[in-house]
């Protein structure tokens, strides 16, 4: 079963030196924090800011090909995590028939972003992660260690 998300915000982790970008469930209280890198961070930012550049960024790129060729990101899904990594899909569509591509989450939210297409996340996920982990985080940092919220 899917749970549809929404990003409810981003976390600095000085510790690692990584975003945390915080998903949380439309009708539910869970959470998922997935750990991502400082350009796949910069580019949620832009987009939860409606932020335009004069350029096309690499997420923008992906939405302006998709545009072009007709096709629609119907949706994407983290669909599973692996060894501490997560896995997630592009749902596209060309109105005939649907192609999943696979793609790193922080990757497929950004897009997502700009598309305006749900997230969702397998409901095993949630089962196995869910908001232990970053409670677990926030239990260990110290006043000194909080960076700035998105």
């Amino acid at each position: 079963m899917l749970i549809q998300m929404k990003v409810e915000g981003m976390l600095f982790d000085p510790r690692s030196n990584m975003y945390i970008l915080l998903l949380k469930e439309i009708d539910g209280n869970g959470t998922l924090p997935i750990w991502i890198g400082k350009p796949e961070a910069d580019s949620i930012a832009l987009a939860l800011g409606k932020v335009e550049t004069p350029r096309p960024l690499t997420h923008d790129l992906i939405k302006n090909i998709t545009d072009s060729l007709k096709v629609k990101i119907t949706k994407i899904i983290v669909t599973e995590i692996l060894d501490n990594t997560y896995y997630a899909l592009l749902c596209l569509s060309d109105g005939k028939k649907e192609t999943m591509v696979d793609s790193r989450p922080s990757d497929a939210v950004a897009v997502a972003l700009r598309v305006n297409a749900p997230i969702f996340v397998e409901e095993t996920i949630m089962e196995q992660k869910s908001a232990d982990e970053l409670e677990e985080w926030l239990k260990n940092l110290k006043p000194e260690d909080f960076g700035t919220i998105m």
